[in-house]
């Protein structure tokens, strides 16, 4: 097995749960935010979505600067975007990430900003804390935006209060 197949594999098993999150993000409400220091709900689920391509393709690379990294385009009008975009992104990704061999998953990849390194280190714990476990962090702020709208929040690692999967 390769290094990179258990992310692999990680993220196409969250990637289905991340999408019924998602999908249940309500067209009419995409400009709420629950603080005027949040996120609005559009925003977050746009990024969300695009996190598995931007940073997919950021670790097929040595590193990435934020000075001179594409911005992430508008936020769409409609959840279906949103959720056609991540669908395509997460293909994307796991193309990508395809091509990473055990050497490329050790070496080092470099975040900077206008060339001045903010952190480095090994691609494959990069993958690990950006694109899994940020993408996690911002499902869980969604499911939060989800539950303070009362729209039902689908069951995550277990059951929510409006969905138990054990229970049939």
């Amino acid at each position: 097995m390769r290094l990179i197949d258990p992310i692999l594999m990680e993220l196409d098993r969250e990637a289905s749960t991340t999408r019924k999150c998602l999908e249940r993000v309500p067209d009419d409400r995409l400009d709420w935010a629950p603080h005027p220091k949040s996120m609005t709900l559009g925003k977050l689920a746009w990024h969300l979505a695009m996190v598995p391509a931007q940073i997919g393709g950021a670790a097929a690379g040595n590193g990435l600067d934020l000075a001179t990294a594409p911005k992430q385009p508008p936020v769409p009008a409609t959840t279906k975007e949103i959720v056609d975009a991540f669908d395509a992104n997460v293909d994307i990704a796991k193309k990508t990430l395809a091509k990473i061999d055990d050497a490329m998953a050790m070496a080092e990849w470099t975040l900077s900003m206008g060339g001045k390194p903010i952190l480095t280190m090994p691609r494959i714990a990069f993958l690990r804390s950006i694109l899994l476990n940020h993408s996690y962090h911002h499902r869980g702020q969604l499911s939060v935006y989800l539950r303070l709208l009362d729209v039902p929040v689908p069951s995550i690692y277990g059951p929510s209060a409006d969905e138990n999967p054990f229970l049939g």
